[in-house]
């Protein structure tokens, strides 16, 4: 028993010794960790508060959207409000403004002078039947007296777009003619516009021939 005591013992140290100066390094061990550490003096524990924001530690950042102002016109007086009621359904709120404005008109489309009130009246009372709501009774002095205006414009090219469509409606009286004359004008404005709600708006403008939607300083 003695000499299987000191057989195990002798093999015991054989093992410690070979494991501990001969066997290679076991790969899933570290025998010292602290003393291979890369300069542990630098580590240092962040707070949540303290990480910057995602968008930031992504490295981009999602582009603004572009908003733009656009402005519809040019309307009269009397026509600005059938304007502002086609762009009810968009709820526009504070973005929606007026511009006025005084613009040289050089063309007018007009019914002639009827020749007194009542025969004005009377054709006033047509035009309603046709779904004609556009329109006044020049009612001053002068060689115009009760003729119906039907719409005055800067441009021929919108006068001729006006009197086709009155003559859609059967409106035959209807004609154009060149007239130099100061009118006061409603631009409507539309700020902070989106793409989807340009596109909405140009919808919205198709129902009133001869005018024009622009982009605007915002």
């Amino acid at each position: 028993m003695r000499t299987l005591f000191l057989l195990l013992v002798l093999a015991n140290l054989t093992f410690f010794a070979w494991s501990r100066y001969v066997s290679p390094p076991d790969a899933s061990a570290d025998p010292m960790p602290l003393t291979r550490q890369i300069e542990p003096e630098r580590m240092k524990v962040i707070q949540p508060s303290e990480l910057p924001p995602p968008a930031a530690r992504s490295g981009s950042a999602a582009a603004p959207v572009a908003l733009k102002c656009f402005e519809w016109g040019s309307f009269t007086l009397a026509d600005a409000p059938r304007a502002e009621k086609a762009l009810e359904p968009l709820a526009l709120g504070a973005r929606l403004a007026q511009r006025r404005t005084e613009e040289q008109a050089g063309w007018w489309v007009f019914i002639p002078p009827q020749g007194s009130r009542p025969a004005a009246l009377k054709k006033a009372a047509e035009l309603k039947g046709r779904s004609v709501e556009e329109y006044f009774i020049v009612q001053e002095e002068g060689p115009w007296r009760w003729a119906l205006s039907l719409g005055v414009f800067r441009t021929e090219d919108a006068a001729q777009a006006r009197l086709a469509a009155l003559r859609g409606l059967g409106v035959r009286s209807a004609q154009l003619a060149a007239r130099e004359t100061v009118v006061p004008k409603v631009w409507l404005q539309v700020k902070g516009v989106d793409g989807a709600l340009q596109a909405r708006l140009k919808e919205a403008v198709r129902g009133i021939e001869g005018s024009e939607l622009r982009e605007c300083a915002p």
